[in-house]
This record gives structure tokens, C-alpha cells and sequence, in this order.
């Protein structure tokens, strides 16, 4: 019989068991809590054989992957880049996620090389990732994405073009999809603002046709952005200040 997961020591345990549902959860316990001591058995879940669905996915390897960038552990990175060589195209993107919330640089010449594989990628994650670790080199590569098809992936080509040069067309191409009819992509474009830590970027965010509590998380994102720098825009800050607790009232 499964014991409750209620501590670090039974979701590491939990992750053994023979019911993938409850491996699954462990998983997204450990990364859920943070639980730095749990960094190697979720970097052996990249690898797992056991739980695939019939479609070719690796659920427990996608989860495991998600804690490992809750994490935050570098050295979970050798073995989130080796993740990203599976054809499992979820998997691949959840690791690119996590290498780009860890910010390791030994995770920026294997980024670059999918962005030149022949292979299908998961380019609006690729281009996100080579934007949060501030890739400059990888411009040529993503200038083409400024118009693809996907409408999503444009969103992600600016966001990386704008934190490359801060110039206001890759922020304008960001905000034009705040009023789209496809929700999915206005939520989009929120994350996009979230990331560029811009009072116009704030601005956009207070008024846009989103859930409030996208508008807190990614409020919050540019706070925490604006608080590492040494010298951040008081104005902005207290803008968001104010902005959370408005929110907070309407919630």
C-alpha cells in the first residue's frame, strides 16, 4: 500500500511505486516544495521507461523535468540537456523551460544547436530560453521567427529581440496581440510582457483582457526583475505595489 505523501522522504518513496499516477504526483510534490535533497532521483525520472502513454509521451518524465526548474539546481543540467535529446516534444519543451529558469551557461551551445537541427523543435521555448539567458549570438537564428506562422512564436521572437535591444517595435509586436480574440494567445503575450520588466509592459498588463491572476503572476515577475537590479525604477515598482493590491481586492 502507497503511504500519503505528506514529506520529502514519502515522494521520494512515492516515486518508486508501481501506480504512475502516484509517481506522477510525487514529482510534482518534490518540485512543488522545492526539495533540493530530491535533485537527483527527479534528474533519474528524466530517464524513466516505465510510464509512457500510447501516444509516445513520457508523463513523468515532463513532470519531473517542470521540479527540476522549481528547483533551480544547476546540477540538474547535464542531465535536463541530455532530456532534450528524447523525441518526446513536451519533454523536450519542459526541459528548455527548466534550463532557462536555472541559467546555466552550459546550456547555451546545445540550445543553439537544436535551433539549427533539421529536426521539429519547440521553438517558442528555444527562443524564450536563448532570451533569459540573454543569447545574443542566436539573432540571425531567431530573426526569421519575428514572422512565423505561429503567432506565439513571433510573440517569443520579440520578446527576444526587445531584451536585445530595448528597442519599442519588438515590444509594439507584443502588445498587439493583447487584444486578440484567441485567449490563449493574449495569455501569451502577458507571460511575453512578464519577462521584459517595462512600466509600458505594466501598463499593458493592468488593462488587458486576462484572468487577474495571470496579471499578479506576471506583475510579480517584473517586480522581482526590477528589485535585482541595483538601481531599479522606484515608479514601477510602486506602480505594481499599488496595481497587487487593487487586484488583490478584486479577487
Amino acid at each position: 500500500m502507497n503511504e500519503p505523501i505528506f514529506s520529502a522522504e514519502t515522494a521520494e518513496a512515492a516515486l518508486q511505486s508501481e501506480d504512475n499516477q502516484i509517481r506522477y504526483y510525487a514529482a510534482w510534490w518534490l518540485g512543488k516544495h522545492q526539495v533540493q535533497e530530491s535533485c537527483a532521483v527527479l534528474c533519474e525520472a528524466l530517464f524513466d521507461e516505465r510510464y509512457r502513454i500510447p501516444s509516445g509521451g513520457y508523463p513523468l518524465r515532463r513532470q519531473a523535468a517542470r521540479a527540476l526548474g522549481k528547483l533551480k539546481n544547476r546540477s540538474a543540467v547535464e542531465a535536463l540537456i541530455k532530456a532534450c535529446e528524447c523525441d518526446d516534444f513536451r519533454l523536450k519543451e519542459a526541459a528548455i523551460q527548466a534550463l532557462a529558469v536555472i541559467g546555466d551557461e552550459r546550456a547555451i551551445n546545445p540550445l543553439l544547436n537544436m535551433m539549427q537541427s533539421n529536426q521539429k523543435q519547440p521553438y517558442e521555448a528555444l527562443i524564450e530560453a536563448l532570451a533569459t539567458l540573454k543569447v545574443d549570438s542566436a539573432d540571425s537564428l531567431i530573426k526569421p521567427y519575428l514572422n512565423d506562422s505561429s503567432e506565439r512564436i513571433q510573440c517569443a521572437a520579440a520578446r527576444y529581440f526587445y531584451l536585445l535591444t530595448q528597442q519599442p517595435q519588438y515590444l509594439e509586436r507584443i502588445l498587439k496581440f493583447l487584444n486578440h480574440d484567441n485567449m490563449y494567445l493574449r495569455w501569451a503575450a502577458v507571460f511575453d510582457l512578464g519577462a521584459v520588466a517595462h512600466r509600458q509592459a505594466v501598463e499593458a498588463i493592468l488593462t488587458a483582457k486576462v484572468p487577474n491572476s495571470l496579471k499578479l503572476l506576471n506583475l510579480k515577475r517584473i517586480l522581482e526583475t526590477l528589485l535585482e537590479k541595483e538601481t531599479h525604477e522606484k515608479e514601477t515598482s510602486q506602480l505594481i505595489f499599488q496595481a497587487n493590491e487593487n487586484l488583490l481586492i478584486q479577487l
